[in-house]
């Protein structure tokens, strides 16, 4: 390949990267042609390097001739520490405040100036959420972000009110001091609050979980039907699952 085309692509690794950054949960089949154009890369490259992946286990093709993520990346991504060991030790204190409430229960993790859940668990008469394991959010809005924001480094909290903060309902806080108000309050309190932030028949209350070393590196939330309890009176139970997660 002469040199100017490799520079427009960039490394193999990165190419192949971008080819598997491509799917979404909103693309989750593509075919040669709409995978090239996401990935921003000659159908030629995509369909050369797709077939390494395939090979691999990367990717799968269907019989139709689209390509989904592979069985075997998913396999290689349960092992991040921070996703499957935190979520291990966290479970049964999950299925415990599960069991106990019958709503939503959400763990999320900060990556950059996103939150990404770990694990969530529906209950049998919970509120719809628009949240998925594995799936990434705003930092802003739900609970678990709110509490991830609110003892993230200081760097980190200007790096996310510096930028446009999107809105989900007509009450979500688009307006950074209004942001910093419920960051200073969720640590006053020691839990957040999400009242209707991202549907409007939603409330969310979620509590830190700390390492060894006191640092929070997770949060784990209550979502309810807006109107049927009272933040202060979910706190109590919520912050105990925090600290058992935390112990163990």
């Amino acid at each position: 390949m002469p040199a100017s085309a490799a520079d427009r692509t960039g490394p193999v690794v990165a190419r192949a990267l971008r080819i598997v950054g491509a799917f979404t949960p909103d693309r989750r089949a593509l075919t040669l042609s709409e995978l090239a154009r996401h990935a921003g890369l000659p159908v030629s490259t995509v369909h050369r390097l797709a077939a390494d992946l395939v090979a691999w286990g990367a990717l799968e093709r269907d019989a139709a001739g689209r390509y989904t993520i592979g069985l075997r990346l998913w396999e290689i991504g349960s092992l991040a520490p921070r996703g499957l060991g935190l979520r291990e030790r966290a479970l049964p204190y999950l299925e415990d405040l599960s069991q106990v409430t019958r709503e939503n229960v959400q763990l999320a993790v900060r990556e950059g100036t996103e939150l990404v859940f770990v694990e969530r668990i529906a209950g049998s008469r919970a509120v719809p959420v628009l949240t998925r394991v594995g799936g990434r959010f705003a930092l802003t809005a739900t609970g678990v972000g709110l509490v991830l924001l609110a003892y993230a480094p200081a760097e980190v909290q200007e790096e996310v009110l510096a930028r446009p903060i999107k809105r989900y309902t007509e009450l979500t806080m688009t307006d950074p001091s209004a942001v910093r108000a419920a960051l200073a309050g969720t640590r006053a309190r020691g839990y957040a609050i999400s009242d209707r932030q991202v549907t409007m028949d939603a409330l969310s209350v979620a509590a830190p979980i700390t390492d060894a070393r006191g640092e929070v590196v997770a949060a784990v939330s209550l979502v309810v039907r807006h109107g049927t309890a009272l933040p202060h009176a979910l706190a109590p139970l919520l912050r105990t699952s925090a600290r058992a997660i935390s112990r163990a």
